[in-house]
């Protein structure tokens, strides 16, 4: 008997012991991984490093993510007009990707009255590609850009355990608009284009960046609607 009871108080000594371990580990966390996947114009995956709280007196984390998005192109009989030639045979395949990078400042907040709510707000980069490739047509080509923008809104965590948390986010980001480059052709939002093709449906009329830039969905506005996880260090 003397013997179970020896074991019985081990036993609850050890698992206070850890109980409490953990808790202290948890507030004592700098640092959070997470994922997240959603809408963002389309379908979206994001992984992101946090450092939680780095300045005390500050209700303010830091994180930095990176997210890969598949996009709608824009329209493929426009871009070969704008980019290539005025050529119209083949059938066309389309497909559209962006990379981007996003540093978040996140304030805590009590605005939504929840268990661990944020507003986030910060610097964006993009890294777009468009792919245009016509069967039968012999032309397959990318047009890209790459840009600047910003971006806010708001997520909230619900706990599911000591170390991991359900993510629910909500935002929009806006990019800033820049040259589109395509083949051996490129079009700037000041119109110093290189190598523009000539529009054979307007007088041969030389094609502008409004032109390509409608034809080519680069990011500009980007909502966002994410759900996932995140897990403390």
């Amino acid at each position: 008997m003397n013997l179970l009871k020896s074991a019985l108080l081990a036993a609850v000594v050890s698992i206070s012991h850890f109980s409490y371990s953990q808790k202290t580990s948890n507030q004592d966390s700098k640092f959070a991984v997470g994922f997240s996947t959603g809408l963002n114009r389309g379908l979206a995956f994001n992984v992101n490093f946090t450092a939680l709280q780095p300045v005390e007196t500050l209700p303010l984390h830091f994180r930095f993510g990176i997210g890969y998005t598949k996009l709608d192109p824009g329209n493929s009989a426009d871009a070969r007009r704008i980019f290539i030639n005025n050529a119209t045979n083949g059938v066309p395949e389309e497909k559209g990707k962006a990379f981007d990078y996003r540093l978040d400042f996140m304030w805590k907040t009590e605005l939504l009255n929840l268990e661990e709510s944020y507003l986030v707000f910060g610097p964006r980069y993009s890294s777009f590609t468009a792919n245009f490739n016509y069967i039968g047509g012999n032309e397959d080509f990318d047009v890209t850009s790459k840009q600047f923008g910003l971006g806010f809104g708001a997520e909230t965590q619900f706990k599911i355990s000591e170390q991991f948390n359900l993510v629910a986010a909500v935002g929009l980001d806006y990019f800033f608009n820049n040259t589109l480059k395509g083949h051996d052709t490129s079009y700037s939002p000041d119109n110093d284009n290189v190598n523009p093709r000539n529009d054979n449906e307007n007088n041969d009329t030389q094609f502008t960046f409004s032109d390509a830039n409608k034809a080519i969905k680069q990011p500009s506005l980007m909502p966002r609607v994410l759900l996932g996880v995140v897990y403390k260090l």
